[in-house]
């Protein structure tokens, strides 16, 4: 496993679906925060996965506090649109915790405030728009990490 990519109460299944399908081709594993906008089983979920949803490693996780109890060891990375470090001034490691924000809101401060330190953000245009697709910006950072990593056991 070369990243863990965390969905901070993921509302929109395509999205994830999507996520899911970039974790499998980097060999990353999902962690997905409850409570989800949608079921796992949603037609529009697997689509958007297609086939890759049997090599997916998934792990659900019924809390923000329950997923930090049992990884509290794990390096964390959080993207977000409210802080100004730029996600490429990052030294990414093998295993790192990637955690990405609800699709409508991002994450509440408190988590903002707990990975202080490991805040990044994409940059963009100022504009009334919120932020970048998540699945994009899902791809964009990890890409970046797995880059820094010389894209291990990638073609």
């Amino acid at each position: 496993m070369n990243l863990n990519i965390v969905l901070y109460q993921p509302e929109i299944p395509q999205n994830t679906g999507n996520i899911a399908r970039t974790c499998v081709l980097t060999n990353s594993k999902l962690h997905l925060i409850k409570p989800l906008g949608f079921s796992l089983d949603e037609k529009h979920l697997k689509r958007a996965g297609l086939d890759y949803w049997k090599y997916l490693d998934l792990e659900i996780h019924e809390s923000y506090e329950a997923f930090r109890e049992k990884y509290k060891e794990g390096n964390f990375y959080l993207s977000t649109t409210k802080r100004s470090r730029i996600y490429t001034d990052i030294e990414f490691k093998k295993g790192d915790f990637i955690i990405f924000g609800r699709e409508s809101s991002g994450v509440p401060e408190y988590i903002r405030e707990d990975i202080e330190n490991g805040c990044i953000r994409v940059p963009m245009i100022e504009s009334s728009t919120r932020s970048l697709n998540l699945s994009n910006t899902v791809a964009l950072v990890a890409y970046e990490a797995l880059r820094q990593l010389d894209f291990p056991n990638m073609k």
